[in-house]
């Protein structure tokens, strides 16, 4: 047994239901407490070619990183007209991808960087370095769609389907990691064309690893050098600083120390708990109200959306212990016309230098998560019962 496996905790007030498409990948529809929705879903009958074979991944001996050589993305979707949206339900004149109305869809990937085979073959991952290693790029991919809205992102979910997500987020966490060659599970999203985003339609993807990928590799060398508590120690310290944007019951968001993007924000729970799988419902209920007010906040910096990735890093399955399940939202936006781009010295050297100072992007947040809350105030009389830093 994988060290982080865990007896999922479920709310059975979400009703989970599976299918499958036409050329035998899974889907997974996730329906709010308070669906309209049935439970039968339609049938898939499109007609489609074969899945394409698993990618191989190749090591690059200089730094030991594992580089899947996933040439079927190619082919993907690129921006499509909203009457050709690939993750609304199938109509006549648009064969999409799922092929029912929904709530929240999960499926595996089209063109997948890792899967669908589930054991590793070749060489293995293992951190020894050598000339031409290569490996099967095993493991699973998934889409996870918020909503069957073409537009929108998970801020303008509202808490109800924002809560649904979370509840998929821990199931496919808790079912992703025991497939066999999975080694980590990490669930995000992108929003905006400046990120590189390929459908405007609210979704985010999973992707489960069959390696331990290079940033939690250096995080792990962190706990190991500083010791089990080093996450838990960065916490404490955040919750008594100036750097706090919201504090709840279950979780705190802050701006880092030490932030490399112009907006970087993490979420911590206070719980030591390795990923979604061991969320509580409590827990899970208070990040459905908090995690999208933060996401508010970064839109509410400027008077257009801001392109984010909202990255959720959980606890590697082996080699976990003192990691703990952490949000962390960067966007490369540092003033309303103006975008970071990694040149030379952080592209090429790792180097990074910060152009806003933390204390300086957490006092700009702070003011613009107060003005999403008031306006969400202004349309809706209910309001989170979570405090602010101010």
């Amino acid at each position: 047994m994988k060290p982080n496996e865990v007896s999922e905790t479920r709310d059975r007030s979400i009703r989970v239901s599976r299918d499958h498409l036409a050329d035998g990948r899974e889907i997974i529809y996730f329906d709010d407490r308070d669906t309209s929705l049935t439970a039968n879903r339609k049938a898939d009958a499109r007609s489609l070619d074969p899945r394409p074979a698993t990618a191989t991944a190749r090591q690059d001996p200089l730094t030991g990183e594992w580089i899947s050589v996933a040439a079927a993305r190619q082919n993907r979707v690129m921006l499509p007209p909203a009457h050709l949206d690939p993750l609304a339900p199938q109509t006549p004149e648009n064969p999409s991808e799922i092929p029912d109305n929904y709530d929240v869809a999960v499926f595996e990937n089209k063109s997948p960087s890792f899967g669908p085979q589930a054991t590793v073959d070749g060489d293995g991952f293992s951190d020894d370095i050598g000339l031409e290693r290569t490996a099967s790029s095993a493991g699973r991919c998934e889409v996870v769609c918020f909503s069957p809205a073409h537009d929108g992102s998970f801020a303008s979910l509202g808490e109800n389907r924002a809560r649904t997500v979370i509840e998929a987020w821990a199931h496919r966490t808790a079912e992703l990691s025991k497939v066999p060659a999975v080694k980590q599970v990490f669930p995000f999203e992108n929003r905006g064309e400046a990120i590189g985003v390929t459908l405007h339609h609210p979704h985010g993807q999973i992707y489960s690893y069959p390696y331990v990928t290079p940033r939690t590799q250096r995080l792990q060398a962190s706990v190991a050098n500083y010791g089990s508590s080093l996450m838990s120690d960065i916490l404490d310290r955040e919750r008594g600083g100036s750097r706090v944007l919201i504090a709840g019951e279950h979780w705190t968001a802050f701006v880092p120390f030490a932030a490399r993007w112009p907006v970087e924000i993490h979420v911590l729970p206070h719980r030591d708990i390795p990923d979604f799988a061991h969320t509580s419902l409590a827990e899970r209920d208070e990040l459905a109200s908090l995690y999208p007010r933060v996401l508010r906040g970064v839109d509410a910096l400027y008077d257009t959306p801001t392109p984010y990735i909202g990255a959720w890093h959980q606890a590697p399955l082996e080699r976990g212990d003192g990691i703990r399940l952490m949000a962390q939202i960067t966007s490369p936006r540092r003033a309303a016309d103006k975008l970071k781009f990694l040149a030379g010295s952080e592209a090429a050297m790792g180097a990074w230098i910060a152009d806003v100072s933390p204390e300086t992007a957490a006092g700009n947040l702070r003011e613009a998560i107060a003005r999403a809350d008031a306006s969400a105030t202004a349309s809706s009389p209910a309001t989170p019962d979570l405090k602010d830093a101010s």
